[in-house]
């Protein structure tokens, strides 16, 4: 029985038949100049979320605060409205 070395050929390298392309292949466009507009739109999505989430959060602060005000004149309306039936 033949033991399998590990310094053999791995799956993809027998059923592979293309070429593995070329690092630098992979960077440059098809006019050779770099594309360097992935920083830039990962900045413009970070931004974007960034925003969404400050309105967001802003949004839910004055839901908070309203359900809160609205509670306290709650409280307020029926102490006062109690002790002027009680007379005091």
């Amino acid at each position: 029985m033949q033991r399998n070395s590990s310094f053999g050929t791995s799956w993809a390298d027998q059923w592979d038949t293309g070429a593995d392309p070329s690092p630098r292949a992979r960077s440059s466009g098809s006019d050779g100049k770099k594309q360097g507009g992935g920083v830039e739109k990962t900045k413009a999505a970070a931004a974007t979320g960034l925003r969404k989430v400050k309105e967001g959060t802003q949004h839910g602060f004055q839901w908070i605060k309203d359900k809160y005000q609205k509670k306290s004149s709650k409280n307020n309306n029926s102490k006062q409205s109690g002790s002027e039936i009680a007379g005091y």
